[in-house]
């Protein structure tokens, strides 16, 4: 058994870590969400165990791991694995509502939304926010299952017919829509609770803003530079790493154009890093990943 195993889905987001690991010397093993498991195995595949399920998996296989790397995580921790970014972290990055419920408990602002589990019940809801607003689901991953709505007959008549958004476990977030200054919303990567770095990215008028693989869809236009949040901003985002039990994950705010508040709308507890880290922020974050990790294998041994 290897100190370190890697739990991950997407077939490309994660060559960069294994070649940093490879090129340190470091054995590991990749496991991917396939075949069964058994729920009285005592035996976890190494002492240290990085979760890297995204919540986008949904939309990459439908028979998605999700909710079965929920149970096996809690196995291996449970049987004495330290897994990074475990159960409770899980716990927050598969829920926008729970992550909306952690943030305004710090004392942070976030966007004025209300959750509901039945389609018939968005309407209501969008009349108590009013327009403009979006619909979410409360798991998407890649900025999937948002719609933006201008109007209460626009509102009914999705929930009519059956178009609004849908979520894997049935529950949406009805929020308003946030003009960001500038159309930027910027992405606060934590590494062990602590600022690693920050990217604004533009296009914030469209929703599938996923630094990992820049999100190239054609004719959408989404740039990416490195950003200096103020000390206010980072602090903020290392409080919510806490919170939220991330050993790694990135938090996203825009400032609201309105009233200059900053806005905290998003806990991504699997950070991928920004595509082309070099070129975005001249230096490769994964090297910084693998020296925590080298610690952690050791506090794990």
């Amino acid at each position: 058994m290897s100190d370190l195993a890697l739990l991950y889905e997407h077939p490309a987001w994660f060559v960069p870590l294994f070649d940093a690991l490879k090129r340190r010397g470091i054995v590991y093993q990749a496991l991917t969400p396939a075949g069964a498991f058994d729920p009285a195995d005592p035996h976890p595949p190494a002492p240290l165990i990085l979760n890297r399920i995204a919540m986008s998996a949904f939309l990459r296989e439908a028979e998605h791991p999700i909710f079965w790397a929920q149970a096996l995580i809690a196995q291996w921790e449970r049987r004495g694995a330290r897994v990074l970014n475990g159960t409770a972290a899980l716990a927050v990055d598969t829920s926008k509502a729970r992550q909306l419920a952690l943030i305004a408990s710090l004392g942070l602002a976030v966007p004025a939304t209300r959750v509901v589990h039945r389609p018939r019940d968005v309407p209501a809801a969008a009349e108590a926010i009013g327009f403009p607003l979006v619909v979410k689901a409360n798991i998407g991953g890649a900025g999937a299952g948002i719609a933006r709505f201008d109007s209460l007959e626009a509102v009914r008549a999705a929930a009519a017919d059956g178009t609004l958004p849908t979520s894997i476990d049935g529950v949406l977030l009805v929020q308003e829509y946030v003009p960001a200054r500038d159309g930027l919303v910027t992405r606060i990567e934590t590494l062990d609770r602590a600022y690693l770095y920050a990217i604004d990215i533009a296009g914030a008028g469209q929703f599938d803003l996923c630094p990992a693989d820049a999100c190239a869809v054609p004719g959408r236009a989404i740039t990416m530079r490195a950003a200096e949040p103020a000390p206010a901003l980072r602090a903020a985002a290392e409080a919510i790493a806490k919170a939220a039990a991330l050993d790694l994950g990135g938090v996203e705010v825009m400032i609201d154009d309105r009233d200059g508040v900053p806005r905290f709308y998003d806990i991504n507890a699997l950070s991928n890093f920004v595509a082309r880290p070099l070129e975005v922020l001249g230096w490769d974050p994964h090297e910084r990943l693998v020296d925590r990790l080298e610690g952690w294998m050791a506090e794990a041994g």
